[in-house]
């Protein structure tokens, strides 16, 4: 199954609901920073995650942004279209499977 490498970042105006979707969106992937996560995901772990969160934010004070970096090929690190300066996270060797 090809797992796509999605950036996933969150603007939520409520802290319940931020708390609730820092929740789901962590299950599903690393953290990068506050609010910006790095996601491997199937298609059908894709559409969950936007399915779920999609039933947690409100529409009209809330965001999620979806990024996609293509095919992960397996590799553990980000590709080269991301770029840090400072510190940059250790992505792990393992990815997360959600079942």
């Amino acid at each position: 199954m090809q797992r796509r490498r999605y950036i996933v970042c969150y603007d939520i105006a409520d802290e319940r609901r931020l708390d609730r979707v820092h929740r789901c969106v962590k299950d599903f992937g690393y953290a990068l920073q506050y609010s910006v996560y790095c996601c491997d995901l199937s298609e059908l772990d894709r559409v969950r995650l936007f399915e779920n969160l999609r039933n947690l934010i409100h529409r009209d004070e809330d965001r999620v942004l979806f990024i996609d970096l293509g095919l992960t090929d397996g590799q553990a690190d980000l590709p080269d279209c991301v770029t840090f300066l400072g510190q940059k996270p250790q992505m792990p060797s393992v990815r997360r499977l959600i079942f």
